[in-house]
């Protein structure tokens, strides 16, 4: 009977330490897939619920079927990325008065989820039906880099979905100048915001990758790169979770400090530390001088009626 218990006991030690390797293990995959981002968030003031949604690598048999489906060569980072997990989740909120308000969010989309934005005409959709296509015409008027030509919403770009942004625009995997029957290799990350103007992010998925952490997923962080910014409460939220230090020469918003007051106390309060002027002291001088030159002009009178 002892010896029975003993072994029982020594089983269940070793699955409990094998239960503990393995969560140490992906404990560490976590740390590096999201660039110790976690640590970072739980040591902030007022954070509260970090939650990372553990998702299983995605098999190639899928990216393969994917690429053939849409006519388009994944690019090898996000290749790699999907091969070490099929999708990224990553939310935060924040305690405000007893309650947890939900305030970031960090998501790629998995491959099954990496729809195109430009869906089929339905045969039941009617002949004049407008669509994304009416709306795509050139703006001579924005000033833009000749490798940063916007994408088009009809045939010559392939554009697909990677984060849908809580509904302030859209994250979008772009492959431009395509031709029909061509399959399309070369893809850049750009922002689709509400206004369905196109702004340009990262060249490659891993740059954008970096950014999202950086930002830390705050509303609309993804307005900083468009000439018109945030919104004046997501700059609020910006100001009390400052995104970690990045400059972006190509970014309109070159500093995410330009919405924050500035104050300068030795200017501020210049005007509370009364100086004596030189005005004052040259009225000084004078009225001691006119002290003495009556002393002397009694002298000379002195003299004369003498």
């Amino acid at each position: 009977m002892l010896t029975a218990f003993h072994n029982k006991k020594k089983y269940v030690l070793g699955l409990q330490m094998e239960e503990t390797k393995e969560n140490l293990a992906y404990k560490g995959v976590v740390e590096r897939l999201t660039l110790g981002i976690t640590r970072i968030l739980e040591s902030m003031p007022g954070v509260v619920d970090v939650r990372f949604a553990e998702r299983d690598p995605a098999d190639k048999r899928s990216l393969l079927s994917w690429e053939q489906k849409n006519g388009c060569i994944l690019p090898e980072d996000l290749r790699d990325f999907y091969l070490t997990i099929d999708g990224f989740t990553l939310t935060w909120s924040v305690k405000l008065d007893n309650e947890c308000v939900p305030l970031g969010s960090m998501v790629i989309n998995s491959v099954t989820r990496l729809c195109p934005l430009l869906q089929p005409v339905s045969v039941f959709s009617l002949p004049n039906a407008p669509s994304l296509a009416d709306l795509d015409w050139e703006d001579s008027s924005t000033e833009r880099a000749p490798d940063h030509t916007a994408p088009h919403f009809d045939a010559r770009s392939r554009i697909f979905e990677l984060d849908s942004c809580g509904g302030n625009g859209k994250v979008c995997l772009v492959y431009k100048n395509c031709t029909q029957g061509v399959v399309a290799q070369q893809s850049e990350i750009w922002f689709l915001d509400r206004s369905l103007y196109w702004h340009f992010m990262t060249p490659t998925f891993t740059a954008y990758y970096r950014l999202m952490i950086t930002h830390l997923g705050l509303p609309e962080w993804h307005y900083a790169f468009t000439p018109y910014g945030p919104s004046p409460q997501a700059k609020q939220w910006a100001s009390l979770y400052q995104p970690l230090t990045y400059n972006c020469d190509s970014s309109p918003a070159e500093s995410t400090d330009y919405f924050r007051n500035k104050l300068d106390p030795t200017l501020a309060f210049k005007g509370k530390s009364k100086t004596p002027t030189p005005k004052k002291k040259q009225s000084a001088q004078c009225s001691s001088g006119a002290t003495i030159k009556p002393q002397g002009n009694t002298g000379k009178h002195s003299g004369a009626k003498r």
